[in-house]
């Protein structure tokens, strides 16, 4: 056991080196949505739509921090995946960028609402402390990374499960979807915000959409591969907290 614990946290320390050096972060544009870029009509729409999702969010962490203390570091090294990855940014579409999002391992965990408050908070504090994103837009990114992205990777880890059983496979594609979802929602936003003079909507979409595709997906590939990776750790240095979290929160098993 402490020879595969070993063996699993210096592949967890290459990927990671691999991962930061291929992805250095960017200064240039170096945000989601940034700060002023939404008109308010659409910023404000957005924070009307995230706030419930927090606030379910904030009932279902209490729940389980309440029943399950054990399962507060748990907890935070789903925020702090979410932090470190999100963090990492590819200049794409004006007043926007291209990033991993790390969402897809906490929403297979924990369920997506508890990531609707773990996402926003690591947005408010990119957004206050790195100038990544900003505080009017918050309520975009926080939907489309913190909401949209963590409850598309629940429902396709939890249908990866019932439909082959296979953990690693359903992990990754939890990690990639969700990647890939909140860059659907991020140009969803941004062509309802800025419809083209030709085409309109769709139109926008299929140019932001396209935009984003072009650094998204061997992202969203290369995130999967990673949170894989985290998950095998895991396995190997967390067991208890593993079969904690199976028998109490019904979400990723153990094995």
């Amino acid at each position: 056991m402490k020879r595969k614990g070993a063996i699993s946290s210096v592949l967890l320390v290459l990927a990671f080196t691999l991962y930061l050096s291929v992805n250095e972060p960017q200064t240039a544009y170096a945000m989601h949505i940034m700060e002023g870029f939404l008109p308010w009509g659409w910023a404000l729409f957005w924070w009307i739509v995230f706030i419930p999702f927090f606030v379910l969010g904030l009932r279902a962490l209490i729940r389980i921090t309440r029943e399950t203390p054990e399962l507060k570091i748990m907890l935070g090294l789903a925020g702090a995946f979410t932090f470190v990855l999100s963090a990492l940014k590819i200049p794409s579409v004006t007043g926007s960028s291209s990033h991993p999002t790390g969402t897809g391992l906490g929403a297979a965990m924990f369920g997506p609402l508890p990531m609707s408050v773990l996402g926003s908070i690591v947005l408010l504090f990119q957004a206050v402390l790195l100038a990544h994103g900003g505080l009017t837009t918050l309520g975009a990114n926080a939907f489309s990374m913190a909401v949209a992205g963590p409850m598309v990777g629940y429902a396709v880890y939890r249908g990866m499960m019932k439909a082959t059983g296979k953990q690693k496979l359903a992990i990754f594609s939890a990690a990639a979807i969700a990647d890939l979802s909140t860059y659907v929602i991020t140009s969803i936003q941004l062509a309802l915000a800025f419809p083209a003079e030709s085409g309109g909507f769709l139109a926008s979409f299929a140019k932001f959409g396209g935009i984003f595709a072009v650094t998204q997906v061997p992202l969203a590939i290369s995130e999967g591969l990673l949170t894989v990776l985290i998950w095998n750790w895991l396995q190997a240095n967390s067991s208890d907290e593993l079969s904690i979290l199976q028998r109490r929160m019904k979400g990723a098993k153990a094995s």
